[in-house]
């Protein structure tokens, strides 16, 4: 009998866990920085929705946290976050120059494809070495991949929002732009813009739930992560993937 109680304790905790989240985890009340970057984080009429924003409230739910919402751009959203404004970024990349101000939880979103966006067969880009000399809309504050991130003698044109990416394309103020797959379709589709893929790309990276090292949520890192996992489980994780996957391609 002594050798049987450790798995009775098992079975009967896990679907208390199942139900009622992270026993040890405070009812937080967290506020998310986000900025308007569909599918992934949509903020439209004091409505906030998208993938990374599904789960990450899939999460708080097990958790039992409260989680409130502050809008800005992406770079505003990255110095709330170093001021220690806001307590929770979804979705950035893990790079050494952000691990200060980061605690990088949980690799919780799927990587996604970095692709160049172009009008005019001329700005198709077949090659890295074609971006030289091409006018590159980019997202203020975004990282992207090392090379191009790093690259001096490439032209940027940042920008604070993807919509105005798409515009400045419309428009001839750029030649190419640079977006994660799904953001970058979305965006020109919304946008009537009729632009093209080019053949080069880069491969993605798992981005992030990153909390503020200010924040006390960064704390229960371990919570989150045991949430994130029991999403992952109950399928919860995979139908929202789906859902937006789904919804979102052309």
């Amino acid at each position: 009998m002594p050798r049987l109680m450790p798995l009775l304790f098992l079975t009967l905790s896990v679907p208390c866990f199942a139900q009622q989240g992270t026993e040890t985890v405070p009812p937080l009340t967290v506020t998310v920085g986000l900025n308007h970057a569909p599918p992934y984080r949509i903020v439209e009429g004091g409505r906030h929705s998208g993938l990374y924003v599904d789960i990450f409230e899939a999460i708080a739910e097990r958790l039992g946290w409260k989680v409130r919402y502050r809008e800005a751009p992406f770079r505003r959203v990255l110095l709330m976050v170093e001021r220690g404004e806001v307590d929770v970024m979804l979705g950035p990349l893990r790079t050494p120059s952000r691990e200060a101000m980061f605690e990088f939880v949980a690799a919780a979103f799927p990587p996604e494809r970095r692709l160049f966006f172009y009008l005019g067969e001329a700005n198709r880009i077949e090659r890295y070495g074609d971006l030289y000399g091409k006018r590159i809309g980019v997202l203020e504050g975004a990282r992207y991949f090392n090379r191009f991130d790093q690259d001096p003698d490439l032209i940027k044109e940042s920008a604070a929002r993807y919509d105005n990416l798409a515009r400045m394309l419309a428009w001839g103020r750029v030649d190419v732009v640079i977006a994660p797959e799904l953001v970058g379709l979305y965006t020109l589709r919304r946008q009537g813009v009729a632009a093209s893929v080019s053949p080069f790309f880069v491969p993605g990276q798992r981005s992030w739930i990153a909390v503020s090292r200010h924040s006390e949520a960064a704390r229960y890192a371990e919570d989150i992560r045991a949430a994130l996992k029991l999403l992952e489980m109950n399928g919860t994780y995979e139908a929202l993937v789906l859902k937006y996957m789904e919804s979102e391609a052309l």
